[in-house]
């Protein structure tokens, strides 16, 4: 079972509601080590004094924030307890915004708020109310040794928790968005908007995955069965020039898969009376 992250109260009014937060989404990679080349043995950071030269015990390491060249103050983990804000406790709505003027850039990590058993009809009330008035909550919370400002936002008929990145983390990028003078022909714009909606469809997250690790683990795979690899092919794509002539061929490729796929449908009358049979033959052509 996954380990919650923080537990603490979320208070809008006068109202409480125990909960706990949990990763809602994790980065999965795999990972490779740095070995000796000559023994292959695992290279590791250790936990060296030079004042000793000695390795030092986990048990044995403090904290400590360097104010000069070679000076510490040092922070021991009761200290800390002591100016923990009364938000590593509790996380007080501040207030709630329309969801529409939240730009997702703005979002960072997410996570999972999942009420305690004595809190759930409170829980239940907040999301409900966030629903039907399509707001987002804006809140603050501390966790790791830091305060964040944070969204709660109703996702699934449950609250999902986003840390925030604040205005002055937002970086700038030369150029980007200057598109003031640049001229688009009407035939250009419809054909782009024709090419859009022959490539659109129903989003499904499980479509999209990483094909870079997934040859990453058939190339380790190879080389333990001691084979090699074929290395993938490199598409070059030259600038385009001519735009109208990339959105026709672009409109030709997109639609070949579609041709294909309504060639490849059986017809109404073979399965209008066997709705069950009608999906899976769908399921097979596509």
């Amino acid at each position: 079972m996954a380990a919650s992250v923080w537990k603490g109260f979320i208070s809008f009014g006068l109202v409480s509601v125990p909960v706990r937060l949990y990763a809602a989404a994790r980065t999965t990679r795999i990972s490779l080590h740095q070995l000796h080349k000559e023994c292959h043995t695992r290279l590791r950071q250790p936990l060296f004094c030079p004042t000793h030269n000695r390795m030092v015990d986990r048990s044995e390491v403090v904290k400590g924030y360097e104010y000069e060249k070679g000076k510490y103050v040092l922070i021991e983990p009761e200290d800390l307890k002591k100016i923990e804000p009364e938000s590593a406790r509790a996380m007080e709505i501040l207030s709630f915004a329309d969801a529409a003027e939240i730009d997702p850039l703005d979002f960072d990590a997410s996570y999972y708020v999942v009420p305690e058993a004595e809190g759930r009809k409170a829980y239940a009330l907040l999301v409900k109310t966030m629903e039907d008035t399509h707001r987002v909550g804006i809140a603050k919370v501390t966790m790791h040794q830091r305060e964040y400002t944070v969204f709660l936002r109703p996702y699934h008929h449950g609250l999902a928790l986003h840390t925030m990145f604040f205005a002055d983390e937002i970086r700038e990028a030369p150029g980007f968005g200057d598109l003031e003078h640049m001229k688009l022909a009407p035939q250009e714009l419809k054909l782009a908007e024709q090419l859009v909606s022959n490539l659109s469809e129903k989003f499904d997250l499980r479509k999209y995955h990483d094909e870079y690790q997934e040859r990453l683990q058939e190339l380790i795979e190879a080389k333990r069965e001691g084979k090699e690899i074929a290395a993938v092919p490199e598409q070059r794509r030259a600038p385009v020039i001519d735009i109208m002539s990339a959105l026709k061929k672009s409109l030709e490729a997109a639609a070949t898969p579609t041709r294909e796929r309504a060639a490849a449908k059986p017809g109404p009358s073979r399965v209008a009376a066997h709705p069950t049979r009608r999906r899976t033959a769908h399921r097979k052509a596509s």
